[in-house]
């Protein structure tokens, strides 16, 4: 289920150099699993953007988001008090019960924001999460801390070494002998492609995509599957690594 709803800004603080983090007040009844998304509307553009969920409980939601363009420029501005329109509800999120109680959550760059609630969500069921997390420089890190707080055990890794182990998070799969466990990722098309090139475990990926409405009905975002093609929007944004196809 969907809805057009308004939320009031509790706060918008920078993280990094083009990273933000914005915590909304309002409705969240209608996030329903860890890795849905809301598309949000922005000044003087036709189609919203829309932007994974990082955390929510029954009162409030944050979001995490790069500054890449004019959508995110402008949300960059917005300041405690201000509304923010937002079509919620949308994709299916990560299904948990899918996998083992052991189990890898593997973020990049801006796909690591969903991960957070994929993880508190896997310690609310028992399961025994190890985050991985890659990112290019120090400069570019976020959220570690919120990870470890979690007393979950938590991997980083960086391009080019200022933090963490020296590589990518495939590196750290490999080193530490993570490749038989069971993982959920989100990140750049490439990373997750290794991942899953690299990994014997069953595993739930995030999909990004261009979108048009954001609910299924354009077909804008239709990848090709195993079953078929599937919208991104509405059948995903998580897929499930047996149904993949990789195509160059």
């Amino acid at each position: 289920m969907k809805k057009i709803t308004t939320y009031k800004i509790k706060s918008n603080i920078q993280l990094n150099p083009l990273i933000y983090k914005m915590i909304l007040i309002g409705d969240t009844s209608w996030i329903k699993k860890p890795g849905q998304f809301m598309e949000i509307t922005v000044k003087d553009a036709y189609l919203k953007r829309p932007i994974s969920i990082c955390d929510y409980n029954e009162k409030e939601l944050t979001i995490i988001y790069k500054v890449v363009g004019k959508g995110t420029k402008y949300m960059s501005t917005l300041k405690k008090n201000d509304s923010l329109e937002s079509l919620i509800g949308l994709g299916n999120g990560f299904d948990l019960s899918l996998l083992k109680e052991q189990l890898l959550l593997i973020g990049g760059g801006v796909g690591i924001p969903p991960l957070y609630s994929v993880c508190k969500e896997a310690l609310k069921l028992n399961k025994k999460p190890i985050v991985l997390l890659g990112f290019r420089t120090l400069e570019d890190t976020y959220y570690i801390e919120e990870f470890k707080k979690l007393n979950v055990d938590v991997y980083v890794s960086s391009d080019d070494g200022s933090i963490g182990e020296k590589g990518n998070v495939v590196d750290l799969m490999k080193k530490h002998n993570f490749n038989d466990y069971d993982y959920c990722t989100c990140g750049p098309l490439k990373m997750m492609e290794s991942v899953y090139n690299n990994s014997k475990g069953h595993g739930l990926l995030s999909f990004e995509a261009r979108m048009g409405c954001g609910f299924g009905a354009c077909m804008g975002c239709s990848t090709k599957t195993k079953n078929g093609y599937k919208r991104i929007c509405k059948e995903g944004p998580i897929l499930d690594s047996e149904e993949l196809l990789w195509e160059d």
